[in-house]
């Protein structure tokens, strides 16, 4: 049973693997190039129709490439475009399918010429096809043509054989297929689904390893959520849905001589509805709505939660003073209010615990979980495919961004689960712990800190925080100094550059469509004045200040009432800056974010 659900049953459910794109003024012919496949892909340049043909049909003029697989087609100021996969990279194997990262991707328009374009039109359609380019250049999009990357073991080892039949379109967890909305069409043609590949984002590790001369493979796979989904400041909270903004779905797989073990986790931002707009602080003040009922979409979350991965423990490890108390205290009541059974709640105050680099007292967090994390167990099933435990519960862990303190809480709970299965397979002998074989180890750990660094880019801009300690189970001085270029580099982007970030998104899960006759583009939004002035000010009386300073007046009186003066203007300026900060941040501009919250 389990052993077929482990990938698709039979060559019906796997997309194409070799396709050649034919390109002529009329269509795009996607020919699949797999052993006795003969079907061609006709997509007219004109009309958008997509039909099945074969290979005869594929003009000899037309100019050929290969290309790697199909993202989508969205449909932008000039019109629909293709999107196919021109670059990819072998990851690994799991349980013998290729799995890949797709590394450069090729955006085609249907159009042959722009002349039908206004200049205005032609500036927005440049516009969206640099946020549909930045979408794509950030790293983590993986794929596989015969294997379903989007479900858990257990998942797939819980389905029936129609299931199994099924396209891996079809059949995948759609909050986990990114280009969703770019197959939506291919979705509803199921003849054409083996051209369709649908493309998980996040993060996936893969290792031969071996212990006591014994080899097997370890996967960390990361699947991050497309809904609600976004960048660091913009993006927090719950929706109307129940869901959670920077949601992952983390799993450890171990394969050993036919058996399989793996033992999930997920992330998520605390799930009811606040913000935390920017406005130029380096923290801005995490707001709780006061207008909109939270337990709606609170139950709605867990509700979802337990039907997909039973039981419940939250792990909340933000601050339990300042800013951040009242998003735990309010965290706090709620699950208390709920009264689920299913869901239990522990707070950790994780920079108290482990200030001054004492971060031995994690294990105070660990001893806490740890029955916990026993009653849960992992997935396993044997090498004749018979499941002899399931996983009958997750830990959920956050913190405010749900990627620095969460990475770190989630490997330990990861290598308590690996350390029990290695030794339940054989691998380790009684007595035996992980964190004594070196080589291993060492793999563990900066896998674990790859995965945080790529959670982190995708949601933050930049690297994670704290991976010293991930990478080498210490704090080390040039951690924290690499944390504080990070913290920097997080500052200038969230403030400057993810309004941007945040429109390409949207526009690439499809949260945004573009209207080809929108006269009033969203594009345009005229800055008020004093977005230019202040700035231009400030800069003058600064510099002014600065040159009264390097050339002294006749008196030092004279000179001082300059400095002065000079000084007062540029910090008035600088206050008022400050005080108006959420008019100077790059805002989004395509999906009104405080309607979302």
């Amino acid at each position: 049973m389990a052993a077929t659900a482990a990938g698709p049953a039979a060559a019906a459910a796997a997309s194409y693997a070799n396709l050649k794109l034919h390109i002529t003024p009329e269509k795009f012919y996607v020919e699949a190039c797999d052993d006795g496949a003969d079907d061609v892909l006709a997509i007219d340049r004109v009309s958008t129709e997509v039909t099945l043909t074969v290979k005869k049909d594929v003009p000899p003029s037309a100019v050929t490439r290969p290309i790697y697989g199909i993202l989508g087609t969205i449909r932008l100021v000039a019109g629909t475009y293709l999107i196919v996969i021109t670059k990819k990279k072998k990851v690994g194997e799991i349980f013998s399918h290729a799995i890949w990262k797709a590394t450069d991707f090729d955006i085609l328009s249907y159009k042959k010429t722009m002349l039908h374009l206004t200049d205005i039109q032609l500036q927005d359609n440049k516009v969206f096809l640099s946020m549909i380019s930045h979408v794509l250049s950030v790293d983590g999009f993986y794929f596989s043509t015969t294997y379903d990357l989007t479900h858990t073991l257990q998942r797939l080892a819980n389905t029936s054989p129609e299931f199994q039949e099924m396209s891996l379109l079809e059949r995948a967890d759609p909050r986990f297929v990114w280009n969703g909305h770019l197959l939506r069409e291919f979705a509803a043609q199921p003849e054409i689904h083996r051209f369709a590949t649908p493309v998980m984002h996040g993060f996936i590790s893969m290792h031969s390893c071996s212990i006591n001369g014994k080899c097997f493979d370890w996967l960390l796979v990361s699947r991050r959520s497309c809904f609600r989904a976004g960048v660091r400041y913009y993006v927090r909270g719950i929706d109307s849905e129940g869901h959670a903004a920077n949601f992952v779905e983390t799993e450890q797989i171990v394969h050993y001589k036919g058996s399989k073990a793996s033992f999930v986790q997920t992330r998520g931002s605390i799930p009811f509805f606040w913000s935390q707009r920017p406005n130029l602080k380096y923290k801005p003040k995490p707001q709780i709505s006061k207008s909109v009922n939270h337990m709606d979409g609170f139950q709605r979350h867990f509700d979802s939660q337990i039907i997909s991965y039973g039981k419940q423990m939250i792990v909340n490890l933000v601050n339990q003073k300042g800013s951040e108390l009242p998003l735990e205290q309010t965290f706090a009541k709620m699950v208390n209010s709920m009264a689920n059974g299913m869901v239990r709640y522990i707070a950790f105050d994780f920079h108290k615990e482990c200030s001054r680099m004492r971060w031995d007292r994690l294990q105070i967090l660990l001893d806490q979980l740890a029955e916990q994390q026993d009653e849960f167990s992992y997935f396993l099933v044997d090498s004749d495919g018979k499941i002899v435990t399931q996983q009958e519960g997750t830990f959920r862990s956050n913190c405010m961004d749900c990627l620095d303190r969460t990475n770190v809480i989630q490997s330990l709970l990861a290598r308590r689960s690996l350390q029990a299965q290695l030794q339940r397979l054989g691998v380790l002998h009684v007595g035996q712990r992980i964190e004594e074989q070196a080589d291993f180890e060492k793999i563990y750990k900066n896998a674990w800190a790859d995965n945080a660094n790529a959670c982190a880019k995708q949601y933050a801009g930049t690297g994670a925080l704290k991976t010293d300690y991930t990478r080498t189970g210490k704090r080390t001085q040039w951690g924290l100094i690499m944390d504080g270029w990070n913290s920097l580099i997080r500052y200038y982007k969230n403030n400057f550059s993810d309004g941007f970030r945040q429109d390409a998104i949207d526009l690439f899960l499809g949260n945004y469509s573009v209207d080809e006759v929108e006269s009033a583009s969203p594009l345009h939004v005229k800055k008020d004045w004093k977005f230019l002035a202040l700035p231009i000010i400030m800069v003058v009386a600064f510099s002014m200040c600065i040159i009264c300073l390097l050339m002294a007046g006749d008196t030092w009186t004279e000179t001082l009432a300059y400095v002065l003066f000079w000084g007062t203007a540029s910090f008035g300026t600088f206050a008022i800056i400050l005080y108006n900060g959420k008019d100077f941040v790059d805002a989004p501009k395509l999906v009104q974010k405080e309607k979302m919250d």
